[in-house]
């Protein structure tokens, strides 16, 4: 059977092009880029100018006296985890802020670190799950070490008033963590225009490899390391570079940097054409922080009445792939924090699915997903 792909803020499948890239790395037979022979200096070469090319498309500052840190993790939630845990040390008072919105790699960190005497402070989320951030001013103080909220939310897409947050911040001092991983290769995103300290990445939701993401540093702002044992990327995130996976990943951004408007457009209508058809036939459906501005390929939909995880297995049935939220927590049956925090009703947050497209998802497929969707909507709802 073939199936249709919607879960692609999971993750996406990797485009041919970047395939290709890894494929010649390996066969250059690059050496360990922190050698000092001539084989690991020729490494360094390659992995130093994609690591600057990489921070050039995602807004970085490269030149002058104060260019901005890239530093190559395993992904977003290795990135988030060195923001929250080498930003936000335990202190006497010592506090952060984020969101009930955030990613789990995010929330769980900042619960281990109230563990540890860090209090834990939550900006208030409206109906359509975006942030307050007129009240952020309220919950900053002069022991808040860190401010962590996402730019496009992970279930709904709902796009998160970031730049307004930053400004507040800085304003008091208070560097600020962006957690961008659903964004980057979805929308432009620009680091120094969101006014961010560090900012998060990962290669494999825009199309690049599993295995390698990155935390984008301001120049003044150096996070603890959370290991030991190597010099490596100035001591912050020791262990030896993957020069394969880092071409992997700029070719990725790359290739997204060709078409972002274009791709941009199609993919929210795509989305929108799909909303559209199945609010058509079912007048009960409700779609999740809607009247928010969203990242163009993210859906969260609500059918009252019927159960989230019976609606993901019948679909993955029936030959179409989606979630119930975070693939970090799909083994959980518990309902999602971010519909709650949005104060839905239980009904529409037991309901809800999650739908993501990419680039490479086609008319043909959401006409496709759209008949299945109502057939099982109207199986399970004879049940």
């Amino acid at each position: 059977m073939h199936q249709i792909y919607l879960d692609n803020n999971a993750t996406t499948r990797m485009l041919p092009e970047v395939a290709e890239v890894i494929a010649e790395a390996h066969r250059a037979g690059y050496a360990n880029p922190a050698s000092q022979h001539q084989s690991g200096q020729r490494a360094r070469r390659v992995l130093e100018d994609a690591r600057e090319r990489i921070t050039k498309l995602l807004g970085g500052e490269t030149a002058g006296l104060k260019p901005d840190r890239l530093l190559f993790t395993s992904g977003g939630t290795e990135s988030n985890n060195l923001a929250l845990r080498g930003l936000a040390r335990p202190g006497n008072a010592a506090n952060i802020v984020i969101s009930p919105l955030e990613h789990p790699s995010i929330s769980e960190t900042a619960l281990q670190l109230s563990r540890f005497g860090v209090e834990v402070r939550r900006l208030p989320v409206d109906s359509c799950g975006v942030v307050q951030a007129e009240k952020l001013s309220q919950l900053l103080d002069e022991h808040t070490r860190l401010v962590s909220v996402m730019l496009g939310n992970h279930e709904t897409g709902a796009l998160q008033p970031v730049q307004e947050i930053a400004k507040l911040a800085r304003e008091r001092g208070v560097p600020v963590h962006c957690d961008a991983v659903q964004a980057v290769g979805k929308i432009q995103v620009d680091f120094r225009a969101l006014g961010v300290d560090a900012l998060s990445v990962s290669a494999h939701k825009l199309h690049g490899p599993i295995g390698i993401g990155g935390l984008l540093l301001r120049h003044d702002v150096t996070p603890a390391p959370m290991m030991t044992g190597g010099f490596q990327q100035q001591g912050i995130r020791p262990g030896t570079e993957s020069v394969s996976l880092t071409l992997g990943f700029l070719k990725a951004l790359e290739l997204y940097a060709e078409r972002a408007v274009e791709n941009e457009k199609r993919m929210r209508s795509l989305r929108d054409t799909l909303e559209d058809r199945l609010r058509a036939e079912i007048p009960s459906l409700v779609v999740n922080g809607c009247e928010a501005d969203r990242l163009p390929h993210t859906s969260n939909i609500s059918f009252p009445g019927l159960n989230r995880q019976a609606i993901v297995l019948a679909l993955d049935m029936a030959g179409v792939a989606c979630s119930t939220g975070s693939a970090c927590a799909s083994g959980s049956s518990e309902p999602s924090p971010v519909l709650i925090a949005m104060g839905l009703a239980e009904p529409v947050i037991e309901g809800s699915i999650r739908i993501s497209l990419s680039r490479l998802t086609t008319a043909a497929d959401i006409e496709q997903a759209s008949q299945h969707i109502l057939r099982v909507y109207k199986t399970l709802q004879r049940r």
